[in-house]
């Protein structure tokens, strides 16, 4: 995408909803500028990364390595705290 593009984020997440149109949200989350790939077992969630990337691929699309996070148990997203327990409030945004 071109630099400083002012509406990159909604553009990107567009872009994105066609590449991956047809996939589950139960396997995949797009959301401004990120993809939130998920499964309930190791081998679901590696099965949702493996047709993440395969239509990825397909439309010619790469991936920065330094802003990829894989299999992690739990993570912060937009002031929320998410996990295998569910959606919670980020408590670092609770004290700001």
């Amino acid at each position: 995408m071109p630099f400083g593009l002012p509406n990159a984020p909604a553009t990107f997440e567009r872009l994105m909803e066609t590449v991956l149109r047809g996939l589950p949200s139960e396997a995949c989350l797009v959301y401004l500028d990120g993809i939130i790939i998920v499964g309930r077992t190791f081998e679901e969630h590696l099965n949702n990364l493996r047709k993440v990337f395969e239509r990825l691929q397909k439309a010619n699309l790469k991936l920065n390595p330094k802003k990829c996070r894989f299999f992690q148990k739990e993570f912060a997203y937009l002031g929320h705290h998410i996990s295998s327990e569910g959606v919670k409030t980020d408590p670092e945004k609770l004290r700001q």
